[in-house]
């Protein structure tokens, strides 16, 4: 299986960035697609961004497009959100999720692993 640890996650001023990081662990991840979800205090979890098991790939949110950018090393045992241009919106516990088709899916439910989460808070 893939275990999957989220960190990076933090307090940050409106405007201002931050990278969060997904480790996984397993030998076969190269071959799944990757995605970040996210979920807010009263709120359902939501898409965020996706990326497909090549690192072409890749599926974004228009709420985020622009903004946040997802990619994953060369190894591909790690998993990154590059996230600017913070909006206090953006608050959220954010969630990795790898899935077993090496496609970039904004669904959820797609996914069969996640990660434990990691907590952004945005400020204005």
């Amino acid at each position: 299986q893939v275990q999957l640890v989220e960190s990076g996650g933090g307090l940050v001023q409106a405007g201002g960035s931050l990278r969060l990081s997904c480790a996984a662990s397993g030998r076969t991840f190269s071959a799944y697609a990757v995605g970040w979800f996210r979920q807010a205090p009263g709120k359902e979890r939501e898409f965020v961004a996706a990326m497909g098991r090549s690192g072409i790939s890749t599926d974004y949110a228009d709420s985020v497009k622009g903004r946040f950018t997802i990619s994953r090393d060369n190894a591909k045992i790690t998993v990154y959100l590059q996230m600017n241009s913070l909006k206090p919106e953006d608050t959220a516990v954010y969630y990795c999720a790898a899935r077993l088709r090496g496609t970039p899916s904004g669904s959820s439910a797609e996914y069969d692993y996640w990660g434990q989460g990691t907590q952004v808070t945005v400020s204005s």
